[in-house]
């Protein structure tokens, strides 16, 4: 059979896995190169040999999606495989039109092509959008199960941005181990809330490896999804949390809509700060197109031991980065906690800016008076706390998992603020796993 010449479009994650439970098992089609997009910095590394497997003798280059035509033109491209999240129809469509004129095939991979098998029971929660609330189900069911002596394996959505061969399985069980793989503030804001309490949390780049890893030590496998991607493991218990802020995205983003219509308990979150109209919708959208989900209504509680630092003082409110980025929102957990416990002022730190943070708010014009905890890289860590430091606030509002005070070794105050799922309506989602998994043989 002939070879195809392809190049996967990516943003370091999706892409590598696609890569690797596809492609290389179908060795006519032949990666030439990646694109990359979302993350910055990624498409100054390669896609190392070792990890590629039979065939490519050297790295697979990665590259910046902007020169996608030009990329169909060198390599000959038959094919061009979308293999990122969290775009809108339109904007997915919109690749489709680039690459078909440019003369190469546009193709999405679906489950059957890209699922892992595991031996444990599976649970996956996933999303409609970034920013729905995934984090603090998944936590809240890990600490259940945890509290039932059940041994859960959380993997979580890669973010591979450093070296992919040294990430191509990674555990995190302590605060050292993020210090050890030079976790970044994206990454530190997903493992850290799990080794808080006592829990193990699988990343990396091999997740055939990572999964026959987490298996080892576990009774249950946990999928803590990352954007609104699909998981990579096969469940047979899919959560999904569509955001009640963000009504009709559960329709209108990819891969959001796939999770929507598999869920088997589909969670609307944040009920209580959307408009009944929009709860409404969302949930008629639930009915009319998935009428066969348990559905379930849900808030996210703030919780902060810092509440007194907060009152009447001039703060800074640093959230969630890519919850404010590529996921769209304009405040998160750190803005409803300066105006629910009373700040007196929420700094706009725009004019403060500098570097990759400046350049942030100029790509993402709805940030708005916030400020997203970006540190892809040690300079754009450095540039952050920079940012901070200029804006001279009395105490920061730390909406970010990451313990920025720590990292980034702040002068000023830090107060932190997490959510916690709080269910309002609907069956009991924790009954609903604990049968779940009690009819697979987990008591």
């Amino acid at each position: 059979m002939s070879n195809f010449n392809c190049i996967i479009m990516g943003a370091a994650g999706r892409d590598f896995h696609d890569f690797l439970t596809f492609f290389q098992k179908n060795p006519q089609f032949r990666v030439r190169c990646f694109t990359a997009t979302q993350i910055p910095f990624i498409e100054q590394r390669t896609f190392p040999a070792s990890l590629a497997g039979p065939g490519y003798e050297e790295d697979i280059p990665i590259f910046s999606e902007t020169r996608l035509e030009e990329l169909i033109q060198r390599y000959k491209a038959d094919f061009v495989f979308f293999s990122y999240s969290d775009l809108s129809h339109r904007e997915v469509m919109h690749r489709a039109s680039r690459v078909q004129a440019a003369g190469a095939s546009y193709v999405l991979l679906g489950p059957q092509h890209t699922e892992l098998v595991s031996t444990k029971p599976v649970l996956s929660v996933t999303a409609v959008r970034t920013g729905a609330g995934k984090s603090p189900i998944s936590q809240a069911l890990t600490k259940h199960l945890s509290r039932r002596g059940i041994r859960v394996g959380v993997l979580r959505h890669p973010m591979p941005y450093g070296d992919l061969a040294k990430q191509a399985v990674q555990r995190f069980a302590t605060e050292a181990d993020l210090d050890r793989h030079e976790c970044t503030v994206e990454e530190r804001e997903e493992y850290e809330p799990y080794i808080e309490r006592g829990l193990v949390i699988y990343a990396g780049v091999d997740y055939a490896k990572i999964l026959a890893e987490a298996e080892k030590e576990s009774d249950v496998i946990l999928w803590d999804g990352g954007n609104n991607d699909t998981s990579f493991v096969r469940a047979g218990l899919r959560i999904v949390v569509a955001d009640a802020l963000r009504p009709g995205h559960e329709l209108d983003y990819y891969p959001g809509e796939t999770n929507f219509r598999r869920a088997d308990i589909l969670v609307i979150n944040k009920v209580s700060q959307a408009p009944a109209e929009a709860v409404e919708r969302v949930r008629n959208h639930a009915l009319t197109e998935h009428p066969n989900a348990v559905l379930i209504e849900s808030d996210l509680r703030l919780e902060t031991p810092d509440e007194a630092m907060i009152r009447g003082k001039r703060v800074l409110v640093v959230e969630d980065g890519p919850t404010l980025t590529h996921g769209g929102m304009s405040f998160g957990a750190g803005v409803l906690a300066a105006r629910t416990f009373g700040a007196k002022e929420i700094i706009d730190p725009r004019p403060h800016a500098v570097g990759t943070i400046a350049e942030a708010y100029a790509k993402f014009p709805h940030l708005g008076a916030l400020l997203p905890a970006l540190g892809y890289a040690e300079g754009q860590r450095q540039e952050l706390r920079a940012t901070i430091e200029n804006a001279k606030p009395e105490v920061v509002i730390d909406a970010s998992p990451a313990r920025l005070g720590r990292l980034l070794d702040l002068d000023v105050p830090v107060a932190r603020i997490s959510y916690a799922y709080q269910q309002k309506s609907g069956p009991d989602l924790i009954e609903l796993v604990d049968a779940f998994l009690a009819g697979q043989g987990v008591k």
